[in-house]
């Protein structure tokens, strides 16, 4: 950040800087599974095969969802992720784990990119029953998604999502205890905000998500316009 802004200086400085002023950077806590998979759903083919790349949005995106305690009780939060800018898409709050509640994130996603037929989106997740279910695997089928499915018990393969996740409660939830399900919901609106808009990933070359898809779009644009 500080080099986007013209400041030139070294690592070390700021770990100095850091220390004098009694500040850390954040820290990744320990991963909770809260996956329950089906053991009697069919599940769809792996066609990520841990390959989480795309030349474009609406390629691929990849599900997933994690806990939050609070004074009320535990929540859950749900996000869909387009994995070419890793720009969230899609996300839930919900007092349960009940299919509806993913669902409501993949919906939030459908209306936001209103994905074409002719993209050939893959929606990818692991095998929580939530996402196997008929419901899921209908509404993934009626929007033209193709459905993939990670192996049991092996969070490499929807490692993305759990990236997500991780940052999401990093950079957020273990900051702070939450009174309630209003407090969590007003607080992820406006982290995935600043994720989208202002949170710089290596993995993209230090941009913003948003900033990584108008560069993607600015392009197309300048082609077509030199056909």
């Amino acid at each position: 950040q500080l080099k986007r802004e013209g400041i030139d200086i070294a690592r070390c400085t700021v770990q100095r800087l850091m220390r004098q002023l009694g500040l850390q950077g954040v820290r990744r806590g320990h991963v909770i599974r809260t996956t329950i998979p089906n053991e009697n759903a069919i599940c769809p083919l792996d066609r990520v095969q841990r390959q989480f790349h795309a030349d474009r949005p609406n390629q691929l995106w990849v599900s997933d969802f994690t806990y939050v305690s609070t004074w009320q009780g535990w929540l859950y939060v749900a996000f869909v992720v387009d994995v070419f800018a890793r720009r969230i898409v899609g996300w839930r709050v919900s007092n349960s784990m009940r299919t509806d509640f993913v669902l409501d994130a993949l919906e939030q996603a459908l209306h936001a990119r209103q994905p074409s037929r002719m993209d050939g989106l893959i929606h990818h997740s692991d095998r929580g029953s939530q996402y196997v279910s008929i419901r899921y695997t209908e509404r993934l089928a009626e929007a033209g998604i193709e459905p993939s499915v990670g192996s049991k018990g092996d969070s490499y393969d929807n490692a993305l999502a759990e990236t997500i996740n991780g940052l999401y409660k990093a950079e957020l939830i273990y900051r702070q205890s939450w009174r309630s399900r209003e407090a969590v919901e007003i607080a992820t609106l406006k982290w995935v905000h600043w994720y989208n808009h202002q949170r710089l990933l290596s993995s993209i070359g230090y941009i913003p998500p948003a900033e990584a898809e108008a560069n993607f779009y600015q392009q197309q644009s300048g082609q077509t316009m030199a056909a």
